[in-house]
Formats: C-alpha cells, structure tokens, sequence
C-alpha cells in the first residue's frame, strides 16, 4: 500500500467490532498500525485534540457512545485537522441505496462509508476488500493535502518574505516632502502604480526620478516581478539589440551563452529606462517597434518572443521639443507619454529642504554610526535661501559631505568648505562661457541679469551677512539691498 505504515484510531464501542476490524486489518499489520482504540465520540474528539499528527485515519462507528456522534463527532474532528481522513461504518447502511444518508455523511467530512452487517459474519468487516482500498484511498488523500497545505504555507511564507522585502525597499528610499508639488507627485504615484500603461517622468536631473519609477513599480500589482532599470546613454548604438532583446548561443561569433535582453528579463514586470532622450533615432526606431507589438526579435531566434512589460521612462531633456528638432521619434514619443509625472527642481519647492536635511542626516548618521550633531539656524536659513541646481542629488552629498568634516556642530565654516568646489566651478563657468548655435544665444539684457544673478548668489554664498557682501562687492549696502530685489533674492 504505501513505504510508510498508515496510523489508525479506531473508534468503536462493541467489543466484537473492534475484534472483526482489528481481524480483518491484521493481514495487513506491516503496512498499517492501530495506534489508538477509544469507545466514546468524547474520548475520541480529546485524544485527536491532543495528537493530531499521530494519525492518519480514523475508523469511526456512526452511533458511537459518549454523547457526540455521527455528523457533529466527524464535523469537529475535521475542525481540528482537515486533513484527517474518516472511514464510516455503521449498522445503518444495510440498504445502501440511501442516497440522503451517503450525501450527509460526505458532506460532512466522511471519505468513505461501509456497513457492519451481516452480523452472522463475526470475524471480519464485510466487504473487507473495499474496507482496506478505502484506508490506502484516505491515506494518500490525507498525504496530498498535507502537501498542498505545506506548498500553500512555503508559498505564503515567501510572498510574505518578498513584501517584507519590498516594504523595506520602499522605507529606505522614501519620498520625502510635504509642499503641494511632493503631495501631487505621491497623489499621480497612487493613481498611476496599478495602470498598466506607459509613464514618463521629466525633470531636470537630481530630482528623484528613479525614487519616483521605484515607487511606481513596488507599489503595483506587478511588485512581486522584476524591476530592471537600463541608463540609456551608457547603451552604445551597436549594442542596443543586444541589449534590449538579448541573443541565443551561436548567434554570432563571441555568443557561447544566449543571454536574456532587458525587454525579456523584465517580462511580466517594470522595464525603466533612465535617460530615454540619449536613445539614438535608430535605436528610438527599434524600442518603438517592439512596443508596438509586444514582441522582442531575438538574434539568433527565427520565431519572436512575445512579452509584456510595463515601459516607464524618464529623461531631464524636453522631449517635445525634441521632436520639433527632429531629435526624437514623434511616434515613440506619443507611445512613452501616455502618463506624465513631472518632478519640480527642488528650488522650487524649498520648504522641503530643511525635512531633506534632516532625513539624509539621520539616514547617513545610522550608516556610519555617527552621533547626530546640531545643525545651526544660519546653515538651515541659508540652505533653504540656495539654488540647488543639481537638486535633491546635490543636497544629500552636501549633506554627507557636512556630516563627516563636522566637529559636533554643522555650521556655516563647515558648509562653506563643502561648498568650495562648487563655488569655484561657478566661477569658472562665468570664465568660459560657450554659445552652442542660434539657438541658445539669449537677448544681451536677459544674459546680463542671468549672468549678474549667479555672480552675485555665488559671492553671496561665501559670506554671513549682506553687510559683508556687499563690501566685497564694492557697494553701499543699501543699494546691495535695491540689487538684490531687482534680481528677486530673498
């Protein structure tokens, strides 16, 4: 019947049917053991209670002593393990075209049911064959369901696992803000997380158009697949199939492993392409192709491979305009911007610098296991006043960079040394100005402003008072004062 002997409670108040079960089961004792015999549903529901996993079947009278029998008695055996399985047997199914009776005992829980009678047969079950087909039948469903049970319990131990994971990826990279523009952008990401349609997300780089993909897709119904992010402007013209839509072995000299494209390593998932404006026409013509048709052209492989990825796409460039330039696919555009999710420079939301601060301090303070120091007003005042031109990106390595130069305070000697680089590369960029055709050359007046607001922010940037910048600067400061309102400084 089976490697493993089947355990068996026999449950069973006439001395003489227990002596006819245990008869009719003793051919067959190698492979079968009665583990238990009890002679009330009481005595039966307690020790099942106290030990399920010490059986495998339980052969039970229908009209059993003690109180509780037949429906309730198999009902609340089967409460305490399902998987237990119960053969019936009974004076009552003499006649066994009683099909109400048959229907009742299945329903509640009862794997098979067979009659005692006739009496006049004192050693042995009648029908013993069937009797004994019955057990091995209970015994190999009672071992499915353990196994179901057990793939369901793996299965929901790694979903939960994975959650787990993807909840701890979503705490450490968190959108921090609370102006209007953040809570607009968590407000599209909760609108948009469960549509199946491409997104592209503008803004100009350092603002956190990856944090925002990553959300996009750990928020999904695709979570639990893969998220493969691609920077567009390292993939080279010549490799972009490759690439994109892998190859199998031998399909040109160097190919001794096929390899999966990203199209193909993010089927059922996310594919996030970061700087999508960088693609070449050419490559812009092929992306477009396969997201046309769902399918992927394998080098190497005749027959194409179909899939279905979600594109989202990012780029700091101003892709519109691009198509006007004839610099970017119309087609393709039209096909990445179904959804948009425009992320603002963070100097145009700067009542979210000082809770970046804080964040990235108390982030990088855990990282290297520093004491967090006391940041002064005047740095927090001053920062909160910057033009972070290379946005969040640029703050959160400011940021590190304070943390560990700091001597239990961050303050403005310690900011303006982290500042130094940037500062004398703004100076440098007024030494080396570049016109890179017609179209970027400005009207003289608005150059002069631009150029006289970035000067004097930069001056500014490297002195504690307007009183001393302007003294530098060679001005009264009254009308420092006038200058900085004209160029619209705080």
């Amino acid at each position: 019947m089976t490697d493993k002997k089947i355990k068996i409670l026999i449950v069973e108040d006439e001395d003489y049917d227990v002596k006819r079960i245990a008869n009719t089961l003793d051919p067959f004792k190698n492979m079968l053991d009665i583990k238990s015999i009890v002679s009330s549903g009481r005595d039966a529901l307690q020790i099942v209670k106290k030990n399920p996993d010490d059986y495998d079947v339980i052969i039970l009278d229908y009209q059993i002593s003690g109180g509780i029998y037949g429906v309730e008695l198999i009902s609340e055996i089967k409460k305490v393990d399902a998987s237990l399985q119960i053969i019936i047997i009974t004076k009552m199914t003499l006649n066994q075209t009683d099909l109400e009776f048959a229907s009742k005992l299945i329903r509640s829980g009862a794997s098979w049911f067979g009659t005692k009678n006739p009496i006049d047969i004192e050693d042995f079950i009648y029908q013993p064959t069937d009797f004994l087909l019955a057990i091995q039948n209970a015994y190999e469903k009672r071992q499915l369901q353990l196994e179901k049970s057990l793939l369901i319990h793996e299965r929901d131990k790694t979903l939960s696992k994975l959650e787990n994971n993807i909840h701890g990826i979503l705490q450490g990279r968190k959108i921090i803000g609370k102006s209007s523009q953040i809570e607009q952008i968590r407000f599209f990401i909760s609108k948009y997380s469960d549509v199946n349609a491409n997104i592209l997300i503008t803004g100009e780089s350092g603002t956190g158009k990856e944090l925002v993909a990553t959300h996009l897709h750990y928020l999904s119904k695709k979570r639990l697949e893969n998220f493969v992010t691609v920077n567009c402007s390292a993939i080279p013209d010549t490799l972009f199939e490759s690439e994109f839509f892998g190859y199998t072995k031998g399909a040109f000299t160097d190919a001794r492993e096929g390899k999966m494209g990203f199209f193909e390593q993010a089927d059922k998932g996310t594919l996030f392409l970061d700087e999508v404006g960088d693609l070449s026409l050419n490559a812009q013509s092929k992306l477009l192709r396969a997201l046309e048709s769902g399918e992927i052209d394998k080098i190497g492989r005749k027959k194409k491979y179909k899939v279905d990825t979600r594109i989202i796409s990012a780029t700091n460039k101003d892709l519109a305009q691009m198509v006007k330039q004839n610099k970017f696919r119309q087609d393709l555009y039209y096909r990445l911007n179904i959804l948009n999710i425009h992320i603002p420079a963070l100097r145009e939301h700067k009542e979210d610098i000082a809770l970046l601060i804080e964040y990235f301090l108390k982030k990088y303070c855990f990282e290297y296991n520093i004491e967090k120091p006391a940041i002064s007003k005047e740095v927090m005042d001053f920062f909160t006043d910057f033009d972070w031109y290379g946005n969040t990106r640029e703050l959160k390595n400011l940021v590190l960079r304070m943390l560990l130069l700091q001597s239990g305070e961050i303050n403005m000697e310690v900011a303006r040394l982290c500042l130094k680089d940037k500062l004398e590369r703004k100076f440098e960029e007024f030494e080396n100005i570049k016109i890179s055709g017609k179209d970027s050359i400005l009207p003289l007046k608005k150059a002069e402003r631009n150029f006289r607001r970035k000067y004097v922010e930069a001056v500014r940037s490297l002195f504690t008072t307007d009183a001393e910048t302007a003294k530098y600067l060679g001005m009264a400061k009254s009308n420092f004062h006038r200058l900085l309102k004209e160029l619209n400084f705080k």
